[in-house]
């Protein structure tokens, strides 16, 4: 693919609110999947241009509790579905192809209707033609409200992820074997919402919610913020409930591909003053993703002003009671290419679970992982035998940080566990979203490779 051709788009374009995104009206509005013209390499070397409505994808926006009516339109040539992450939804809606739902073809229009019962950050994405679907732009930002507003002057969502260029802004490839045997395949242009250290005007002294989420295939990010009154509120969309120590350069929060973080941040005072999320990549100095610039008289707000988020209603696991699995996670000790189906292949395996690859999304007679019974409590540990990291995603259900034999986890409500090199946690959960559940590692190129899996919940 050239550099004008992302998988980027909406068809309710007459519904832009510019980076803010698209306020959903009640009824139905059309998602297009298509080609969409953006020039990124030319706009990352020239400064911030006007963006067309459709890159990035638009940041899309419902209400906690209220029905959000999807049709999602493939105008592609490759099959795909939509996957809602984070969201604990009806799995007939969860967008896993062969899972949940046959994937569209083309001129197909999937009509996805759920009420989401959390609010928060979440995002969305393909989970067909992933990898090059996901690389070539389509991961996009989704924000459920509270039903009571906690009381922000302004919010600000940033949509963190490479992009693979070659000098002459083309498409690098997506993947490579070595990439996919190891960490996965970076790419070599950073961008927060597709603009290298993009600018945002709020009001001086006012409260802003800034929504951080990595879509990335691959990048784990190290982030703090520089210059900022701010505290941690929310973590992968569910409120934080204890103190978290804001991150520093010295000791920076680790956010995964398909985790989110939300801060209360209090602008500056004075005009054209920043506050800066900066971030750490391997082998490069401390940069700025994106920037808040103070704007105009300052209108005196303070962070202790706000409403403490509410809870989502997830039920809190019983550890008295609740039975363990066990998930190992490492290389895979048998190759074959996996059967993908309409839904694309990397050719390979490398990884697996429980030392046995995931045969493909279209291979016949697969069990799940584990079989869960409907609301009991469960603890999963989750062993990591390799190097490498890997943030693990469950869909459809939440679970609670309980344990790890190499740091302290805050019991923060997550759907996306960032594993490291050789550690070992125990999650716990309530089992209450009956289903087939997608389990797997978010370095797409380890998800492709063998590294993903399924929960049964009956």
């Amino acid at each position: 693919m050239k550099r004008r051709e992302f998988l980027l788009g909406s068809g309710a374009a007459a519904g832009a609110l510019g980076l803010g995104g698209f306020a959903l009206a009640s009824g139905p509005q059309e998602l297009a999947i298509q080609p969409a013209s953006f020039s990124l390499r030319e706009q990352v070397t020239e400064g911030m241009v006007s963006l067309s409505p459709d890159a990035p994808p638009p940041v899309l926006y419902g209400k906690q509790g209220e029905v959000m009516r999807l049709p999602v339109r493939n105008t592609l040539p490759d099959y795909t579905a939509m996957h809602w992450h984070g969201l604990r939804i009806a799995n007939q809606m969860d967008g896993v192809p062969y899972l949940t739902q046959i994937p569209m073809g083309e001129g197909e229009t999937f009509h996805y209707e759920f009420t989401p019962p959390d609010a928060g950050t979440y995002w969305y994405h393909p989970h067909c033609m992933t990898m090059e679907q996901m690389a070539h732009g389509l991961t996009g930002v989704m924000v459920i409200t509270e039903a009571e507003d906690p009381g922000f002057n302004s919010e600000q969502v940033i949509n963190l992820r490479d992009f693979r260029l070659d000098d002459a802004g083309a498409f690098l490839p997506a993947y490579t074997p070595r990439g996919a045997a190891r960490a996965g395949t970076f790419g070599n242009v950073h961008t927060a919402n597709w603009m290298q250290a993009p600018a945002y005007d709020h009001a001086a002294g006012s409260l802003v919610r800034l929504r951080v989420v990595n879509t990335d295939t691959t990048r784990i990010y190290k982030l703090h913020l520089d210059g900022a009154g701010a505290r941690i509120i929310a973590w992968d969309g569910h409120p934080v409930e204890i103190d978290v120590p804001m991150p520093s350069a010295n000791d920076p929060l680790l956010v995964g591909p398909g985790q989110r973080v939300d801060f209360a941040v209090r602008m500056p005072e004075s005009e054209s003053q920043t506050i800066n999320l900066m971030a750490k990549l391997p082998g490069q100095p401390m940069r700025a993703m994106a920037r808040l610039r103070a704007l105009g008289a300052s209108v005196a707000r303070d962070l202790r002003e706000l409403s403490p988020l509410v809870a989502n209603p997830v039920a809190k696991p019983n550890l008295d009671n609740a039975q363990l699995h066990e998930f190992v996670f490492g290389w895979t000790p048998e190759g074959g290419e996996p059967n993908n189906g309409f839904c694309g292949s990397l050719g390979y395996n490398f990884w697996s679970i429980n030392r046995t690859p995931w045969p493909g999304d279209a291979a016949q007679d697969v069990g799940p992982l584990a079989t869960l019974e409907m609301d009991k409590s469960y603890v999963l540990r989750l062993r990591n035998e390799s190097p490498n990291l890997h943030p693990i995603h469950l869909h459809g259900l939440a679970f609670i940080p309980i344990k790890s034999n190499l740091r302290t986890l805050p019991p923060l409500m997550t759907d996306t566990m960032l594993l490291l090199k050789d550690e070992v946690v125990e999650i716990a959960l309530v089992a209450d979203n009956p289903g087939d559940w997608a389990f797997h590692c978010h370095v797409i190129e380890h998800q492709k490779t063998g590294l993903t899996g399924f929960i049964r919940v009956v």
